[in-house]
């Protein structure tokens, strides 16, 4: 291209050389002055065709220049965007780093929990030595093995050790819309046939064998395992977890889970722990501090297995509890029509539509648990009560053992128990 123009510019000069000349000749002046105009005019514009190279090559050099700089500020702007990126991965890293160490921390716990587990099946299966047929304590052989049922005593002691216990969800609706707000939690043991074992059968040898809790624990690692899933998938979803009182107690169990919590704080929206009104109105100094270090924390309560509706709703106020569960057929079994006015029996001076907005004025929620049918939702609803609970919103339904390993869930223990 440019042997091209170069070629053209040398013609254009021969010609305005050539046209001068002859411009000259024609005006009278003779060939020699003609001829040495047309060197002249020849020597001027290669003169110039210097000039005009010299400008094309500057303009090629400055575009050049600017490519080169364009292609800086491209390059600029990637390693700026990656960068970014590399400080987005760190900060992955950096959190995924923390839920390890959340997690490390949940399995010892769990070894720790498992290991406490098998030397309290051993103490509680150990025979106190006999004396002429009678045991230390005062009682016969066979009277004790009247009252030990060895055999649910080691399938419970198997299910625990293997990690046969299941985490069952059910949901809690907010009316009248029926969306899932919350889950309840249940915890359901298996035997080694699969069979599962409802609370009425193995909480027989659990409560006496100082077991509760650890069911309570495990339950209570899963229903943290699922609401980091939950919180991982966006989901406004919250959980009701059980926790006993004995757990809230236990001087050996409770710094420890009280630290995982204080290293999963941000969880606290998501998780509120729910105890028995009669456990909760004879609860002791300890465990009624140890629910305030939760609730400092931002963990809220929930009360159920409510039995009377004469609740002190400043108490729960200052308990942080803030959710309330009555039985559908409570809360109906207690209207009672006095003088053409709706009323709670226990109440009788408060309209029964005023009661939800009372306790919503101690920021306490009504739930209507065991719902089982659509009359009793008109009926609650007529309550102004706006949470609802019972088989007729959802049945409690198992949580697969893939979704708590994807939740990090802590594999079993089993080496750390049976050395225990």
């Amino acid at each position: 291209m440019r042997r091209l123009t170069l070629a053209l510019l040398c013609a254009t000069y021969l010609c305005l050389s050539l046209i001068v000349a002859l411009t000259l000749w024609r005006n009278g002046l003779g060939w020699g002055v003609a001829v040495s105009a047309m060197m002249a005019a020849l020597g001027l514009c290669l003169a110039s065709h210097g000039m005009i190279m010299r400008f094309l090559e500057m303009r090629e050099i400055r575009g050049e220049v600017e490519a080169v700089r364009e292609a800086h500020r491209i390059l600029l702007d990637q390693v700026t965007a990656i960068d970014g990126r590399v400080t987005d991965v760190a900060r992955v890293v950096e959190a995924d780093m923390g839920r390890a160490e959340a997690l490390t921390d949940e399995v010892h716990m769990l070894e720790e929990l498992v290991q406490d587990m098998g030397r309290r099946f051993d103490e509680q299966q150990a025979p106190y030595p006999l004396h002429n047929g009678v045991l230390r304590n005062g009682q016969s052989a066979a009277a004790s093995q009247l009252h030990q049922p060895q055999g649910l005593m080691e399938i419970v002691r198997e299910a625990l050790i293997e990690n046969r216990v299941d985490l069952y969800l059910q949901p809690v609706m907010a009316l009248p819309q029926r969306r899932t707000v919350f889950y309840e939690s249940y915890s359901r043991l298996r035997d080694a046939s699969g069979r599962v074992l409802m609370p009425a059968e193995y909480l027989a040898v659990a409560e006496p064998g100082r077991l509760v809790t650890a069911i309570d624990n495990l339950l209570l690692f899963r229903c943290v395992q699922i609401v980091r899933r939950l919180a991982r998938q966006d989901r406004r979803v919250g959980i009701f977890c059980n926790i006993s009182m004995a757990s809230l107690g236990d001087e050996a169990f409770f710094p420890q889970f009280l630290d995982l919590l204080r290293a999963n704080r941000d969880l606290s929206p998501a998780l509120v722990f729910e105890v028995g009104q009669a456990a909760f109105d004879s609860r002791n100094a300890v465990q009624a501090r140890n629910m305030a270090k939760l609730a400092d924390l931002g963990f809220r309560f929930s009360l159920d297995k409510v039995q009377t509706l004469d609740l002190d709703l400043q108490e729960l106020q200052r308990a942080d509890v803030k959710f309330v569960k009555i039985s559908a057929q409570t809360l109906l079994d207690e209207l009672a029509d006095i003088d053409g006015r709706l009323v709670l029996r226990s109440m009788p001076d408060l309209a029964a539509e005023d009661f939800a907005l009372l306790a919503r004025r101690y920021g306490v929620d009504l739930v209507a648990e065991k719902v089982e049918n659509e009359r009793q939702v008109v009926d609650i609803l007529d309550l102004d009560i706006q949470f609802g609970q019972g088989h007729l919103f959802g049945e409690p339904r198992a949580i697969k053992s893939d979704v708590l390993s994807e939740a990090g869930a802590p594999a079993p223990a089993r080496q750390q128990a049976r050395a225990a």
